[in-house]
């Protein structure tokens, strides 16, 4: 599944308005239709973070193949069920890395359903990831970086 934005192209730079530098909104998505699907979900990973790999958005419960920019930041934004990142709010939260840090890597991954999931309040990544097990038909990403200057 091919996953690309007009925010920015695979494996180039995040526009500082899609960071804690900039206005902070999530980007324009969009992805393959994939038959028989019933839902996507959205997880945004910093496998570069010092601590580890770091989440950005978890969203599910998508119906259609594209998200504008700037969804809400509330749990039911009309686009889909939005979970709590790893600064602890729900929503979408931009690439943020250390200003000594190399640029990091911001994976967009993207996942097609064979169902709905249920409904629940604060879910995680790993929850997310655990209650698509066994629905998942295709799985795609795009990839930008990015480097705080100074």
């Amino acid at each position: 599944m091919n996953v690309r934005s007009n925010s920015f192209k695979n494996e180039d730079y995040i526009p500082d308005k899609y960071t804690c530098d900039g206005s902070d909104i999530s980007p324009e998505l969009e992805w393959d239709q994939i038959p028989n699907v019933k839902s996507y979900a959205i997880i945004v990973e910093d496998p570069d973070a010092p601590g580890g790999t770091f989440i950005h958005w978890v969203i599910y419960n998508i119906k259609q193949n594209k998200l504008e920019e700037n969804v809400k930041k509330i749990e039911k934004a009309g686009v889909g069920i939005q979970g709590v990142n790893d600064f602890g709010r729900v929503g979408y939260n931009g690439p943020c890395p250390p200003r000594s840090h190399q640029a990091h890597r911001y994976f967009f991954y993207v996942y097609a359903l064979s169902s709905e999931l249920p409904v629940k309040s604060g879910v995680t990544a790993e929850e997310l990831k655990r209650m698509m097990e066994g629905y998942m038909i295709d799985k795609g990403f795009i990839m930008g970086k990015y480097k705080r200057k100074g």
